[in-house]
């Protein structure tokens, strides 16, 4: 169970709170930004529109520093280090890979101090990735928004109903909780050891999606289509929409040659792509993977299903 100051700090968050002009409003943190990239910045400038006081930014990219001093104005621009001694609530936004060693190496110069909360907004990782500063007495979140950022004011209300994805002790869950909605997220509770998965499941739809459009209008505009997101668009917005619309491993808004067993027409398919290896690979891939579905849901039948993987790898086997 939380202590009582964890419960004074956590029941504020998250809800109106009726303030008399000119005095500040309570439950208000000190909050810094480790690493005002595209998601640091605008995070950070939820939580002040929040409510919250800025009390320092870290960047060192051009592109960071530029955007402390447009979505973080005043706020000052501070090592990371003298970011999370000034801060109550650390918002740590490095890339993934950089994020144990960044949290090590600020508990080998003895910055996080007890109390203190340090948030992540890593996908990936649970909160055993904060493991260096939660010896030091630090309470450790993990809040993913589940949202694409363009580092701009744009994404303020984007912000809004994205779902948030939650991994904190149960103790302090509250508190991730409210920070969730503070930003403006609805948020979901997602398991420590579930975060690997969660987050390779966002980026297969999120990521993927994008490569297959890119590959795709590569293909048409070495065509000659002069537009080929005009051609693109209604077919993958009417797809993704539908497939978003169905219930988990439902099928009945998958279309195309494979859900008809047309295994000529994808022989045919693999065939002009022997000119672009990397879409060959990838339309191979998914479209066993499409076949798998199709196969599982009743769409198409084994003798089918048969044909067109026969049709995928008779021709479509690229060397790596």
């Amino acid at each position: 169970m939380p202590d009582a100051a964890q419960q004074d700090l956590a029941e504020p968050l998250g809800r109106a709170v009726a303030v008399e002009p000119g005095r500040p409003r309570p439950g208000r943190l000190s909050i810094g930004v480790v690493g005002a990239g595209r998601v640091g910045a605008v995070l950070g400038a939820a939580l002040s529109h929040a409510g919250h006081v800025l009390v320092g930014a870290s960047g060192v990219s051009e592109e960071s520093i530029s955007r402390i001093e447009t979505l973080l104005p005043g706020v000052p621009h501070l090592d990371p280090e003298a970011v999370v001694r000034a801060a109550d609530l650390v918002l740590l936004t490095v890339p993934d890979d950089a994020l144990g060693e960044l949290v090590g190496g600020l508990a080998a110069v003895d910055a996080w101090r007890p109390g203190q909360i340090a948030v992540h907004c890593a996908g990936r990782y649970g909160t055993e990735v904060l493991a260096a500063a939660a010896q030091r007495g630090v309470l450790t979140l993990a809040i993913h928004p589940a949202m694409t950022f363009t580092g701009t004011s744009l994404d303020h209300a984007r912000l809004v109903n994205a779902t948030f994805a939650v991994s904190a002790p149960a103790a302090v869950l509250p508190i991730a909780l409210a920070l969730a909605v503070e930003m403006g997220g609805e948020p979901i509770v997602i398991a420590e050891e579930d975060r690997p998965a969660y987050h390779a499941a966002i980026c297969h739809a999120a990521n993927h999606v994008v490569t297959a459009v890119v590959q795709s209008s590569g293909m048409l505009a070495r065509l000659g289509v002069e537009n080929p997101g005009r051609v693109l668009g209604p077919v993958t917005h009417a797809s993704v929409e539908g497939a978003l619309s169905e219930a988990p491993g439902a099928v009945s808004t998958l279309t195309g040659p494979v859900v008809r067993g047309d295994a000529q027409t994808v022989a045919a398919h693999v065939a002009a792509l022997t000119t672009d290896p990397d879409m060959l690979r990838a339309y191979v891939a998914m479209a066993r993977a499409t076949a798998d579905l199709a196969l599982a849901g009743s769409r198409i039948g084994p003798a089918q299903y048969a044909d067109l993987i026969a049709a995928l790898g008779s021709t479509g086997e690229v060397a790596p």
